[in-house]
């Protein structure tokens, strides 16, 4: 399985919530903004050598201007949170958006992140330049079947019961749903992920308070491009949901994948598809992004280097830029750290940092 190249790094900050939660994020990649709507489960450095989620950072990191963070409670961000709220969970994502430094960008929701993106699309369409969503839905009880609703209570019962014990049999049930074609490394990964991610208190309330969670209301309101995406057989987010998204938002696009997994894995044909569709979508983005000029990075780079920062942020690596621009690469890459410097940048994160400062105020 591939794995994050050595000089692949990850750019980890901190934003603060409205409510004065601490909401930590992460950066890496380049190419037009990509912002992640958190997942149920996370932890931003436990994920990066993921055996589930790595091909998921190391090729969209390869398009995109990736921006990722933990939900309230979990991973890096604040813990003991007992405000699992959507007005809150929103709030979280306006505060990222605005440590970023973003002001337009793609969003994509993964899982239960598919209300918190539905509102805060509805509530600021200027700033998307389009949306997505992964195994997601607008309600986690939107259309669920009587079948589906109890298994919901069972759910919360077995966090109740099984998420802080030592050993993994009740944790496993998830993991099981989620990835049921994983290998016993995926499995153990997530059976860990649940721990890592949180303790079993939060576990419970955030859970619990999704489950109130609708915004299904507000879908006819959305009018920007959509890319609906989802595992035909998945069994934690049943496939209707994704249906319902399509159907109600103007325009969007339902694809399915032929994968009985939750999280798509690297060794399985649904991968390239999905990210074929992932790539596609994002083109619009990744072609306009040479043009997107942030003023205080055009005052202070050379026409040069702002030539080739453009280019880095349409995601073309420095063999690429070189060969664009008639360049030696060891030329692009003295222009890099000069336009680094003169920006206040410097580390293994420059890159990053330099392109999402460009496309800042696109």
């Amino acid at each position: 399985m591939e794995t994050l190249k050595a000089d692949v790094v990850q750019d980890i900050r901190f934003a603060r919530s409205a409510d004065g939660v601490g909401i930590a994020y992460a950066m890496h990649g380049s190419g037009p903004p990509l912002l992640i709507d958190a997942c149920w489960l996370s932890h931003l450095q436990f994920d990066w050598e993921s055996p589930v989620w790595r091909h998921y950072l190391v090729e969209l990191g390869k398009i995109a201007t990736v921006i990722r963070y933990d939900e309230r409670g979990h991973g890096l961000s604040d813990r003991g949170v007992t405000d699992h709220g959507l007005e809150a969970r929103v709030g979280d994502l306006e505060a990222v958006v605005a440590d970023a430094g973003l002001d337009r960008f793609a969003l994509m929701a993964m899982a239960q992140g598919g209300p918190v993106a539905i509102e805060y699309a509805a509530r600021h369409p200027e700033r998307l330049t389009r949306l997505m969503f992964y195994g997601s839905y607008s309600g986690a009880r939107a259309g669920s079947s009587a079948e589906e609703l109890e298994l919901l209570a069972a759910f919360e019962a077995l966090i109740r019961v099984g998420w802080a014990r030592p050993t993994s049999e009740f944790r496993r049930v998830f993991s099981s749903m989620m990835i049921p074609g994983g290998t016993e490394e995926q499995m153990r990964w997530l059976d860990d992920l649940q721990k890592q991610a949180c303790d079993s208190e939060t576990a419970v309330m955030s859970w619990s308070q999704r489950q109130s969670t609708d915004s299904t209301w507000r879908l006819p309101q959305l009018d920007l491009p959509t890319l609906v995406l989802h595992s035909r057989s998945d069994q934690m987010n049943e496939f209707h949901h994704a249906r319902e998204l399509a159907a109600g938002i103007r325009g969007a696009r339902l694809v399915a994948l032929e994968s009985s997994n939750h999280i798509v894995l690297a060794d399985e044909p649904a991968w390239p598809a999905l990210l074929r569709e992932i790539t596609d979508f994002m083109e619009p983005d990744r072609r306009h992004a040479p043009d997107v000029i942030a003023d205080d990075v055009a005052a202070l780079v050379s026409r040069r280097e702002l030539e080739i920062l453009r280019l880095a942020a349409a995601g073309h690596d420095n063999d690429a830029i070189a060969a664009e621009l008639f360049l030696s690469v060891r030329t692009v890459e003295r222009h890099l750290q000069n336009a680094y410097a003169k920006l206040g940048l410097s580390g293994r994160t420059a890159r990053t940092a330099a392109v999402a400062r460009l496309l800042s105020h696109a």
